[in-house]
């Protein structure tokens, strides 16, 4: 099975092409890795934190960088069963409001999150999708 971690060029290319003007809501699917991965020299390196603990890390770093400018967590709620599909695919799922997509690419281009809140994610995901919806 393929993991997907990070957009590939084709799918960036794509959400970049689409209106950049108008509200959207991003689809978040998450598979967690057991143990957080986090790089050689990272301080969280081999503190044992899980991937869901490194996750919750990267939310809140993550809707602290976007809160001034609109985006808000649209919804949330515990799993609790998969009825189509393979039990444990997912370990969370959620939506996020974005009041336009510009505002979504200068996240992920922003200094702090690049530096201090993608680590998280990143040693924290065995899987995901991300999935942009007109909002």
């Amino acid at each position: 099975m393929t993991a997907y971690i990070d957009p590939d060029r084709a799918n960036w290319q794509a959400f970049k092409d689409l209106p950049r003007d108008t509200p959207i809501h991003m689809l978040n699917l998450i598979k967690f890795r057991e143990l957080a991965e986090y790089p050689e020299g990272h301080p969280l390196h081999g503190k044992g934190l899980t991937g869901r603990e490194a996750y919750a890390i990267y939310k809140e770093g993550f809707q602290r960088v976007v809160a001034n400018d609109g985006a808000a967590m649209v919804w949330e709620a515990p799993m609790e069963c998969t009825v189509t599909g393979p039990a444990g695919e997912w370990d969370e799922a959620f939506v996020m409001g974005y009041p336009n997509s510009g505002l979504f690419m200068a996240m992920v281009k922003n200094e702090e999150y690049i530096r201090d809140i993608v680590p998280h994610r990143t040693a924290a995901l065995a899987d995901s999708r991300l999935i942009r919806f007109r909002g």
